[in-house]
């Protein structure tokens, strides 16, 4: 059930603790990362035959399987697909940026320049649920920046992708998919094999294997974030729907047993509501083993005396996904620093981010949303910086830069800031 709390009950940091996976599987992803990297194409058909009963198949997924896949999809959903990337795209192209130049004096010029990645790897989980949408979410942000290529990894259990997941891929733009899931995947995007092209950054949700197979290969690649479990946390005065408010916890809690669902009012009559209505909406629903060991594990409703509390506890939680289910919810946007993602009003639940809005729903999770961001546009890009110096515009410098050099000790940035003088020589 649904714990409620008051808050001063217990010490803020208690309340607002999530609990984590403690299994630690760095040891067998190193070795699964190191098998890759020295024996390729092969260690990936080995994998596959052991995790998914894949033994034989053909790692590349054929341009022709994934439009037959497009063809054979349910056409309703493909045309909701389909706006959903429209929308996406829409939110999106406003993320774009461009570079700058500006004049100095005596001729100099300084500038910035925004560079597409040539190639990002996309990860698609499989498991419990297949996910469309995050193929969408990650590659239409992509595709805007101006990537060269994006390949795209998913578990093929029994050697098949999903007739949705390539749908989806289609959809949104994906160059090559690929049948391997697993830290294996992600060793593979990240060094490259016979068949996948090592790329320059991954992107994408999966499991505690995946998570840290992402975290020993940054470095060799960048990566979006280290995704943890799925959290919602929701400010609600007294006037909300309790039915309403139930569900939108439970959207987050099916996704997996470690996810967080809170809710921090300030009516004890709705939050008592909202714990009967978790119970019974629990009891009818599909994923019910999974929800219930959520909300058991990291479920919880706080009752505070104002909403300003309230606030405050949210940005104390930084929750992935933050719905303010009042009135005026534009009044208490301002005061929210730390969230990936906001959903105002009553009538904004927190699917309508995951599947449609347009905004992405790759958050940051487990509290990073106090220093990290939502993934865009500007995660596909890098930036880069030029200068350029008349003679004239060096000459005006050029003994301010050696005095800073000789001040750090590095006589030879001294050297070269003055060696070019007009009329002189390297002192």
């Amino acid at each position: 059930m649904l714990k409620i709390y008051k808050r001063g009950e217990a010490p803020d940091a208690e309340l607002v603790r999530r609990e984590a996976s403690s299994a630690d599987v760095s040891g067998i992803v190193a070795g699964i990362i190191a098998d890759v990297r020295a024996n390729g194409d092969a260690a990936l058909m080995k994998y596959n035959a052991k995790f998914d009963s894949a033994e034989g198949v053909a790692l590349e997924v054929t341009a022709e399987e994934m439009d037959a896949a497009l063809a054979r999809a349910d056409a309703g959903l493909v045309e909701v697909m389909r706006l959903a990337a429209e929308n996406i795209r829409a939110f999106h192209e406003k993320q774009l940026s461009h570079g700058y130049i500006m004049s100095g004096k005596n001729g100099s010029l300084l500038g910035q320049r925004v560079i597409p990645l040539r190639r990002v790897g996309l990860y698609v989980p499989g498991g419990t649920a297949a996910y469309p949408s995050s193929v969408l979410m990650n590659c239409i942000p992509a595709k805007i920046a101006g990537v060269d290529e994006i390949v795209m990894t998913t578990p093929a259990s029994g050697g098949a992708v999903s007739d949705v997941i390539l749908a989806a891929a289609k959809i949104a733009g994906v160059d090559r998919v690929f049948r391997v899931g697993g830290a294996q995947a992600v060793a593979a995007l990240a060094y490259g094999t016979e068949t996948i092209p090592q790329v320059d950054k991954i992107v994408g949700p999966g499991n505690a294997f995946v998570a840290e197979a992402k975290r020993q290969v940054f470095g060799q690649v960048a990566i979006d974030m280290i995704a943890g479990p799925s959290e919602i946390l929701v400010v609600s005065d007294g006037k909300s729907d309790p039915a309403w408010l139930a569900a939108d916890l439970l959207s987050q809690a099916e996704h997996d047993k470690l996810a967080t669902a809170i809710l921090i009012t300030d009516s004890m009559p709705l939050a008592e509501a909202v714990q009967a209505e978790v119970e019974r909406q629990l009891s009818v629903l599909p994923r019910e083993e999974i929800a219930r060991a959520a909300v058991e594990a990291n479920g919880k409703i706080i009752v505070v005396s104002t909403l300003d509390e309230a606030v405050e506890m949210a940005n104390a939680v930084a929750p992935e996904h933050l719905e303010l289910a009042v009135d005026s919810p534009f009044d208490f946007l301002p005061r929210v620093r730390n969230a990936g993602s906001v959903f105002l009003g009553r009538y904004c639940p927190e699917p309508l981010g995951d599947y449609l809005s347009g905004t992405n729903h790759t958050l940051p999770t487990m509290g990073t949303a106090r220093f990290s961001s939502p993934l865009g546009v500007e995660d596909f890009v890098k930036r880069s910086y030029f200068s350029y110096y008349t003679a004239e515009a060096l000459e005006a410098v050029a003994d301010a830069a050696a005095l800073f050099a000789d001040a750090e000790g590095l006589h030879g940035h001294a050297v070269s800031a003055t060696a070019r003088r007009t009329g002189g020589e390297a002192e």
